[in-house]
């Protein structure tokens, strides 16, 4: 057996993922080979940024699980791992404390109307202007996965209302006040100051936000970007940001990586845009490193795995309660 590794582990790492497996080869590819060895494994664990030959992998039938290195899936869930046998698992979960940290930042940051003043510190003005409140919110996280429960723990010392939709509509969490299917989305916008987006990027979600969907958004209200670029039309969030309709906005991602330089976005209004670091911490390859351990040590025992992947959705199967 080959396991094939595509995530910027170190020496203590691959001693880690060995022990694991002692008797199966263990190789770090990283993003400079991955396109040649990926067909040579049979467990591949990492996150691609790089073209890699899916339809050949697939067609050679020799891979047999993925284990994403990020909780996002659309890196690898492509049409022919979508139609195939390949068990594939996420990493949902693994970097939740840090996507809350850095949606907190975002979200605190708009309400509290950061970037004006930010401008004002710049042209040494110190004026008072308007801000908006966290505590007693309605805020509505759409992706109730991982991250999405993750952040109605860390949200509920404000003390809000939070309402949520996801694809599995179950084991409501008590922060939660209410727990929506997916299709009621339209419904619970116009309901919220602050709605959070933690849905994977799937033909389902890819231009979910809009100018349809954002008009339906409560004026003055704020929208954070955790999960994907493309699933917000930026136009449409520009022209709500530059109307006044929305307060403010708080984007991790964008619908292209690096932003070019020509984007509206640079520009508008009372947006926070940072460069997709949501997950960085200085621990995230040993956590990532031990959950896939764990997993390893699951499969080597014919044992269910832990994130198993619906493939067409793009995120796990719900815990049984």
């Amino acid at each position: 057996m080959r396991i094939v590794l595509c995530y910027p582990v170190e020496s203590q790492h691959l001693a880690q993922i060995q022990a694991a497996a002692p008797d199966w080869e263990v190789v770090d590819a990283g993003q400079e080979q991955i396109a040649e060895q990926l067909p040579t494994a049979d467990i591949y664990c990492g996150h691609a940024k790089v073209p890699v030959p899916w339809d050949a992998v697939v067609a050679g039938g020799r891979l047999k699980w993925i284990q994403s290195s990020a909780a996002g899936m659309d890196h690898c869930l492509v049409p022919a791992v979508i139609g195939s046998e390949i068990l594939v698992t996420s990493a949902s979960g693994v970097l939740a404390n840090q996507v809350a940290d850095h949606t907190m930042a975002l979200l605190a940051g708009s309400l509290r109307r950061l970037p004006v003043f930010f401008d004002a510190m710049n042209r040494r003005e110190f004026i008072r202007r308007p801000t908006q409140d966290l505590h007693h919110a309605t805020i509505g996280i759409v992706g109730l996965g991982g991250n999405g429960r993750r952040l109605a723990e860390v949200l509920s010392a404000f003390k809000p209302t939070i309402l949520a939709t996801d694809w599995f509509p179950v084991n409501k969490p008590p922060q939660v006040a209410e727990l929506l299917a997916a299709d009621e989305l339209d419904a619970v916008l116009p309901r919220c100051d602050v709605v959070i987006l933690a849905v994977p990027l799937n033909e389902t979600t890819r231009g979910m936000f809009d100018a349809r969907r954002i008009a339906q958004m409560k004026e003055g209200s704020v929208l954070v970007n955790m999960a994907r670029g493309p699933i917000v039309v930026e136009d449409a969030l520009i022209d709500a940001l530059e109307s006044g309709h929305l307060w403010g906005a708080g984007l991790d991602v964008t619908e292209t990586e690096p932003l070019p330089k020509d984007s509206r976005l640079w520009d508008a209004p009372n947006l926070i845009l940072t460069p997709h670091v949501g997950g960085q911490c200085k621990t995230r390859i040993d956590d990532m490193t031990n959950f896939f351990c764990e997993n390893l040590r699951l499969y080597r025992e014919g044992k269910p795995l832990k994130n198993v992947t619906d493939k067409v959705l793009g995120f796990p199967f719900p815990d049984a309660d």
